[in-house]
């Protein structure tokens, strides 16, 4: 058995997320959104480092991080669970961050996404954007919107990932993963290959770059139905952030581009429960008459009034998410006033011990 199993093991039986390793420091792992050093485990060496990652490591992938000093791929121990792995290097030398991805894909139900979600899902073309920060869970609601179309619906998807993370049986849908790396050398090239694979749906790990954003908008204004994530906290930050990426020459045929083809964003944030471990609350922007005007226009500010104008629609901002897990009991009100867009809205709540006045 690897040496690092042990310590991915540990890290399951606490319930936690991510495994860290630094050199100089024992191992640690995130439980609830918190770093929790694991005890049991000695200070990493440089020798010692070497030795777990190399133990684990694809010969021809361990050759790519020596060289480029960054690495991402999969790792699974069989019965157990599978693994996002981030080889990287630091002032201290070689370090690794593991993040555990649930065996099963968990439904809408289980994952409690509001069921607006799903009218994402019946779309047959279009951009759908999925956001937040890292470690909010965007690829665990994401695999739950696929594992919804792969239920119901007869498509092709075809999904672009680096690494694979959650794998798909084909039900009603045919699946087919594509990880960079292994099976395309990079994202451009696998979404060039996925148009010619007569996709109705393609899915893109994450548009890290230019280029990739570029063919993402091409795809989605082809008549595909195209799913991507971003590391953005709201609806109008990821449509500036899309175009703001582009040089400026670019940018107003972006921004037109965007408006034809943009038809949700599904923002997530994870905040502490209060009875312990995290709860997902969400900003959802869904199709809408007026976001191709207002995106074109470029004023971007003003989606937030088609977001709040339209809860009816099952619409909602990510501050009234906030307000509606408070209310419920669910989350602190430190915890809201922490995660708000409009701080305002939750300061009063807070009292001289950071709770809730009565």
């Amino acid at each position: 058995m690897p040496a690092i199993d042990q310590m991915l093991r540990a890290v399951r039986d606490l319930n936690g997320s991510d495994l860290h390793l630094m050199v100089g420091l024992p191992p640690r792992a995130r439980i609830s959104g918190s770093l929790v050093t694991l005890g049991q485990f000695p200070v990493i060496t440089p020798g010692q480092m070497e030795a777990l990652l190399h133990e684990i490591c694809p010969a021809h992938r361990w050759d790519y991080y020596v060289k480029h000093h960054d690495l991402d791929f999969a790792y699974e121990i069989p019965g157990l669970s599978r693994f996002r792995v981030n080889y990287l290097e630091n002032a201290w030398g070689r370090a690794a961050v593991f993040r555990q991805i649930p065996s099963d894909i968990l439904s809408f139900e289980e994952l409690g996404l509001p069921e607006s979600l799903k009218k994402l899902c019946t779309l047959r073309e279009g951009l759908v954007l999925v956001t937040g920060p890292t470690g909010s869970g965007k690829s665990t609601t994401l695999a739950a919107m696929m594992d919804y179309i792969n239920v119901n619906f007869r498509r092709n998807i075809v999904t672009v990932e680096e690494p694979i993370e959650f794998v798909h049986k084909n039900k009603k849908s045919i699946i087919a993963h594509r990880e960079v790396g292994e099976h395309t050398e990079g994202f451009g090239e696998a979404l060039r290959g996925a148009m010619r694979a007569d996709p109705d749906i393609i899915l893109v790990g994450e548009m890290r770059h230019i280029e990739t954003m570029r063919l993402t908008l091409r795809c989605a204004s082809m008549g595909m139905l195209v799913f991507a994530t971003l590391h953005t906290n709201n609806a109008p930050k990821t449509i500036d952030r899309i175009i703001d990426s582009f040089p400026a020459d670019e940018q107003n045929q972006v921004r037109v581009l965007l408006a034809s083809c943009l038809r949700g964003i599904v923002s997530q944030l994870l905040c502490k429960r209060i009875t312990g471990g995290r709860v997902a609350v969400h900003e959802i922007l869904l199709p809408h008459d007026a976001l191709a005007g207002t995106i074109r226009s470029g004023n971007i500010p003003a989606i937030r009034n088609i977001i709040e104008g339209s809860r009816a629609e099952g619409m909602t901002s990510m501050d009234v998410s906030l307000g509606e897990h408070l209310e419920a009991g669910e989350i602190s009100a430190r915890e809201a006033y922490m995660k708000a867009t409009d701080k305002s809205l939750f300061e009063r709540l807070l009292g001289p011990d950071n709770t809730i006045h009565n």
